[in-house]
């Protein structure tokens, strides 16, 4: 169901409710990665979003404070981890401290129409983690029928969260491809918008069309409606 948000009611502190504050560069340091967290308690976002190896440090900080610890697998180069390894490093990130999971599909299964293989990838994560996972459905890679396909195959995976893209890379979040999600998702099953997501107005857009949560490096920025010309595309 398309959510209806007048930004007019969304302060800055119910607006970074609804965003996964990202840091995944590479050559981040443990400064940089504090920094991080700190910001994510500050502004009351709903996760801070790192690299599985600093999952442990995130999860000390944050313990007490509200803020979700989550993680990504088979990223930022999808589709390269073998469907062992990524429930292995799922159920690890989950011991480590991390409460939701963010996931590479396999595409190129897909597209060769091993659709048991897609499947059982995804389902893997969800058996071995038994937190939320989000799946990254690199859409503007999909010819119609594999969109199709994809969104009921991860589904049929367990997917909590249908998600648009992994990066900017692939897509820019837009209204669209959200609500193409929303209109095929059952109930319990959300959409979560991501790539290149810069500026309060987007947010505000993607909300509108359905999205439940946003994951973005530029949250401080929207949040403050100022610019961040530092932003990862991610």
């Amino acid at each position: 169901m398309t959510q209806h948000i007048d930004p007019a009611q969304l302060d800055a502190r119910a607006l970074a409710a609804y965003i996964q504050h990202t840091k995944i560069a590479v050559g981040t340091t443990r400064d940089q990665m504090l920094t991080h967290l700190q910001e994510a308690v500050d502004y009351g976002f709903d996760a801070a979003m790192v690299a599985g190896s600093w999952v442990p440090l995130a999860a000390e900080v944050l313990a007490g404070t509200g803020i979700t610890v989550a993680s990504a697998l088979d990223f930022p180069t999808v589709g390269v981890m073998t469907s062992a390894g990524k429930a292995a490093e799922a159920a690890e990130l989950v011991r480590l401290g991390a409460r939701e999971l963010d996931i590479g599909v396999q595409i190129g299964w897909l597209k060769s129409g091993d659709y048991d293989g897609f499947r059982e990838d995804i389902a893997g994560v969800v058996r071995a983690s038994g937190v939320p996972v989000k799946v990254m459905l690199e859409l503007p890679l999909l010819t119609d029928a594999e969109k199709e396909a994809a969104v009921e195959l991860a589904v049929e995976a367990g997917a909590t969260y249908l998600k648009n893209a992994s990066s900017g890379a692939i897509e820019t979040a837009n209204p669209a491809s959200i609500r193409y999600l929303v209109e095929r998702a059952p109930a319990g099953v959300l959409v979560k918008a991501s790539g290149g997501i810069t500026t309060r107005a987007q947010v505000i857009e993607l909300l509108a069309a359905g999205a439940a949560k946003v994951g973005t490096s530029a949250g401080i920025a929207i949040v403050t409606d100022t610019s961040d010309d530092e932003t990862t595309s991610y």
